[in-house]
């Protein structure tokens, strides 16, 4: 009799490698000269010689999808989380004004068709080409028993680079600067297990083309516009990743001790979906905006006489952004009206 091998136990290394060298070419289409060894080594290797900066900082990130990837599990539809994945990460590294360099994902499973696995690195992939970034390397994790069969959990990380002197910190925001909204792409990637709460399975089935479009990727338009309006005293004092926690905790963030932002929730539309969900959960609307982005996907704190040309800069790149709120005396607060 056969003794017990690992590929009975649940992991099949040979089909795990041939999973990567299908993948290796296609992922070769964002490398750079910066790239020395990528994915297949033990270590990813980036030359950042190569990123003519003066004084550099990094930048680091770690995110996940979340249950939005219950909808894909339902659905069967792989090929958009993995934007998600990228988007989680290259957005929140934006908010002190870094652009991306390089990107790592981890998709975790017991038991998973590879073609859902080439589905969703292809995904990756494309975010980091949108973002303007390497995928460089990643895990994939066969664990037998850890998942339902199918079902996995996908994350990234993601390291960035900035100038020192360009850093965006928040401390320069001042009294009266003006809060700008750029739009989302629809629920983007928080607020999904309330999601899942309000609507019921059939449902979730019917409204998953639109609850899985992958969360907006910030990178290159907001990046353009600091190149472009880059100066001293800075016109861009403050950026905001709107996802969990939303405006009230996002913003927050970003705020001096010695200041509030105001709201003004009529100032956009709110996407229908939104709505729905409100509607059908019988939801608050200060929940609302605590758990989602509401139609804002990230919002910039700017010096009030060059909002006008920060929106007429952003619709050059296609993106869509309303004067939203306001600096006022307060304390580190967001206030909705």
């Amino acid at each position: 009799m056969k003794g017990l091998t690992y590929k009975k136990s649940g992991v099949d290394i040979e089909k795990a490698n041939q999973f990567k060298t299908k993948l290796k070419s296609s992922l070769k289409k964002s490398y750079g000269s910066a790239v020395l060894k990528g994915v297949g080594g033990f270590g990813s290797l980036f030359d950042l010689s190569k990123i003519k900066y003066k004084d550099p900082i990094l930048v680091s990130s770690a995110d996940g999808v979340g249950t939005k990837l219950k909808i894909a599990f339902l659905v069967n539809k792989h090929d958009t989380v993995g934007i998600d994945a990228v988007a989680m990460n290259v957005n929140d590294i934006l908010c002190v004004g870094a652009e991306t360099l390089f990107f790592l994902d981890y998709i975790a499973f017991s038991k998973l068709d590879s073609d859902i696995l080439v589905d969703v690195v292809k995904g990756v992939n494309e975010g980091c080409l949108e973002a303007g970034c390497v995928l460089i390397g990643g895990e994939t994790a066969q664990m037998p028993g850890f998942y339902k069969d199918g079902d996995y959990d996908l994350s990234g990380f993601c390291v960035g680079i900035v100038e020192r002197k360009n850093i965006i910190d928040g401390s320069k925001i001042s009294l009266g600067d003006i809060v700008i909204g750029l739009e989302s792409n629809g629920v983007h990637s928080n607020g999904y297990s309330l999601v899942r709460r309000v609507f019921s399975e059939s449902e979730l089935k019917s409204m998953s083309d639109e609850l899985l479009k992958p969360t907006r990727i910030y990178v290159k338009p907001v990046i353009s516009l600091l190149s472009a309006l880059r100066r001293q005293p800075p016109i861009v004092k403050g950026i905001a990743h709107i996802t969990g926690g939303a405006f009230y905790d996002k913003i927050a963030r970003i705020l001096p001790d010695n200041f509030n932002v105001t709201i003004n929730k009529s100032a956009w539309n709110v996407p229908k979906i939104f709505r729905l969900i409100q509607n059908k959960g019988g939801i608050e609307d200060k929940e609302m905006y605590h758990t989602f982005n509401m139609g804002v996907g990230m919002v910039l704190i700017v010096a009030p006489e060059f909002a006008k040309g920060v929106i007429s800069k952003l619709a050059e790149s296609k993106v869509k952004s309303w004067v939203i709120g306001k600096v006022v005396k307060g304390k580190k607060q967001v206030e909705i009206a």
